[in-house]
């Protein structure tokens, strides 16, 4: 996984009250081709994976914690 330094913005889906796409869409909207996005969650997000992938964009998972993963997310 990249360095922490590599990713440009972060969306921390615990955080989200209620249902965390809209403000994963957003960000991801919002994403430059050159820039990185953080997606933390507490379980691996399989259902992200087909949506980044039919918009063009390619993903590294890390699980980091027993509740806690990263997604890292650019343009492909």
């Amino acid at each position: 996984m990249a360095s922490k330094s590599t990713v440009d913005k972060t969306v921390d889906a615990r955080e989200v009250d209620g249902e965390p796409f809209a403000d994963i869409d957003a960000a991801l909207t919002q994403l430059d081709e050159d820039e990185r996005l953080l997606v933390v969650n507490s379980f691996e997000p399989e259902p992200l994976y087909g949506v980044l992938e039919r918009r063009g964009f390619e993903y590294e998972t890390t699980r980091v914690g027993s509740e806690e993963w990263h997604v890292e997310i650019q343009h492909a």
